[in-house]
């Protein structure tokens, strides 16, 4: 499903998909309004996952169909296309979540669409550490997993104990942590190749009991660095590139670029953290990918650094020019 499929198949789809798993099913959904930049066209079809109940019946209903499937969390760290995407997008609001306090080391599980944030709220409440760095993460604990998320020295690896994963073949299986292939912003969940993706539906993490003030201390200096440090309140992605793996990170090396304030359309570098795109006049997707592409050529002319996109350009890009990523 390369091209928009026509009415008629989105129609059908729609019905069967109704009928079998038992969701509420949107045909043109427009995209802007589910991720944190605010642009993206049209989904073939969209569906919210409200458990992981019926998110496994929509991966495995995608399958069976050979249908293109898009997870959705709170769409932070991706720019979805002008074009929208084609098949079928699943935003996931699957967020249960349960502590096992009794275990050791106490033990987090929590549904693919819980908001790393809540997670860390929660867990500190408990007098649970080790997650604290999820409040400065926008995304689920999902997308986590996917991109390795990381904040304040952390990172998901390092608290993760395993995954429910839905495999290529289309069985559920508890994976540890050790073959999920984590790196610096990478995980196995990027590298799989097909239509339907290896699709998380829940993860366990490990904390350690804390006196409940010292993890709200913590909580409230990440609170306070981020509103010094970051564009909050305005659309972006968050940070638009991985930092380089020595040297100075990227917001520093655009900012010594003279790069703060660099304008295409609606999207700007952010005058507060260079590493941040905003969409501050109603820009489109297509503004953000150019100043990106501007910026990674200046910073590449500049200090011969090739920055990597943290971000994720989601979608129909098929009438993009690779050239004007610089």
């Amino acid at each position: 499903m390369s091209a928009p499929p026509t009415d008629e198949l989105t129609t059908r789809l729609a019905i069967e998909m109704q009928r079998r798993v038992g969701v509420r099913v949107a045909r043109g959904e427009p995209l802007a309004r589910y991720t944190t930049m605010r642009v993206g066209g049209p989904a073939d079809l969209f569906v919210e996952a409200h458990n992981a109940f019926e998110l496994r019946g929509l991966v495995r209903f995608a399958r069976s169909r050979e249908l293109p499937l898009f997870l959705l969390g709170r769409g932070s760290d991706l720019v979805v296309s002008d074009a929208g995407i084609r098949g079928l997008v699943v935003l996931v609001r699957a967020g249960g979540w349960r502590i096992g306090a009794a275990a050791d080391p106490p033990l987090l599980v929590a549904e693919a669409g819980l908001a790393m944030a809540k997670a860390a709220a929660e867990t500190g409440r408990a007098g649970l550490s080790g997650l604290e760095f999820g409040l400065a993460i926008p995304g689920t604990v999902g997308g986590a997993l996917w991109a390795n998320a990381g904040a304040h020295g952390h990172e998901v690896a390092g608290v993760l104990v395993s995954a429910s994963v839905i495999g290529a073949e289309g069985s559920e299986t508890v994976r540890p942590a050790a073959e999920l292939g984590f790196g610096y912003r990478e995980s196995r969940f990027k590298h799989v190749t097909g239509a339907v993706p290896e699709v998380i539906v829940s993860a366990t993490f490990a904390l350690e009991p804390a006196p409940p003030e010292s993890i709200a201390a913590r909580l409230d200096e990440i609170r306070r660095w981020r509103q010094g440090h970051q564009p909050l309140g305005l659309p972006s992605a968050g940070s638009v590139f991985r930092n380089p793996p020595e040297g100075p990170s990227a917001g520093e090396l655009i900012d010594r670029a003279g790069l703060k304030g660099r304008r295409v359309g609606g999207a700007v570098v952010s005058e507060k953290h260079a590493n941040f795109i905003i969409n501050d006049r109603a820009g489109s997707a297509a503004d953000v990918r150019r100043l990106a592409g501007i910026v990674r050529a200046e910073v590449r002319r500049r200090w011969g650094v090739e920055l990597r996109h943290e971000v994720v350009f989601a979608g129909d890009w098929s009438g993009w020019e690779e050239a004007a990523d610089g």
